[in-house]
């Protein structure tokens, strides 16, 4: 499956931007995952026998995220049962950080025990 752009065509100059804000749904169990990809890391040249830091491909097109068990299933159930929607393109880190946070909290993704938010590391866990 795919990316789509909030549920569109996905804009020509997306590699433009710094990263995006995504959503990924489990048709099956409609959990949620909520995180952030950017679109280059770091990456080195040589360049007349000295190593020159670059920016490659981050392999975004390919990515389902870093969760383990969302990593699991779609292995089991195949990529065919999620969908992948880009929520929000950003121009900085700092601002992929501010609306993945954004976004989890507004779409009740966390949980909280004895005062403690524990579901930006359970996000996929809990079903939400």
């Amino acid at each position: 499956m795919s990316w789509t752009y909030n549920g569109g065509a996905i804009p020509e100059n997306i590699e433009s931007y710094y990263g995006f804000v995504y959503c990924i749904t489990n048709l099956l169990t409609v959990r949620k995952y909520i995180g952030r990809k950017y679109f280059t890391k770091a990456g080195y040249k040589t360049v007349k026998g000295k190593r020159k830091k670059i920016r490659v491909s981050s392999g975004w097109e390919s990515y389902y995220g870093s969760n383990k068990v969302l990593q699991m299933d779609v292995e089991k159930l195949g990529a065919d049962q999620f969908t992948r929607d880009i929520m929000v393109l950003c121009n900085s880190r700092s601002e992929c950080s501010y609306w993945e946070t954004y976004h989890i909290f507004t779409s009740g993704a966390y949980s909280l025990i004895s005062g403690i938010t524990i579901g930006l590391l359970v996000r996929y866990l809990n079903g939400t």
